[in-house]
């Protein structure tokens, strides 16, 4: 069974920071781009980062470029997310998606991913 697992969200103050991290079992994740998505209540999903295949391309939104830090290890078959300087705004469900098609860069359009995981919960508040 193919699967995506994240893990790591929790409850942080503003300013803090987390690490998210995306599992896959069943298939290897060496063959498929990384995208990590969030979604607020109320709100539609949106893309905020992704990673290529191997790695070498990473790619951010305006809204998380300099906070957030995408990587991925292939060994380990799982993909990361450092969240540091967490504000309010960034409280949502934390989904990682799995892609293939874009070469050696990466996208975060969700009609381009294939299999997506079923989410991790991060609320940010004092």
């Amino acid at each position: 069974q193919y699967q995506l697992v994240e893990s790591g969200g929790g409850l942080v103050q503003p300013g803090g920071s987390l690490r998210l991290s995306c599992a896959a079992s069943g298939f290897s994740l060496n063959y498929y781009h990384i995208g990590w998505f969030r979604q607020a209540p109320g709100k539609e999903r949106e893309g905020i980062s992704c990673i290529s295949r191997s790695g070498d391309f990473t790619n951010y939104v305006d809204s998380v470029k300099g906070r957030f830090t995408v990587s991925r290890d292939n060994a380990k078959n799982t993909v990361y997310l450092q969240m540091d300087s967490l504000e309010p705004d960034d409280a949502a469900v934390y989904y990682c998606a799995a892609g293939v098609g874009y070469g050696g860069t990466c996208g975060i359009a969700l009609n381009a991913m294939n299999l997506w995981g079923r989410g991790t919960l991060v609320t940010v508040s004092s």
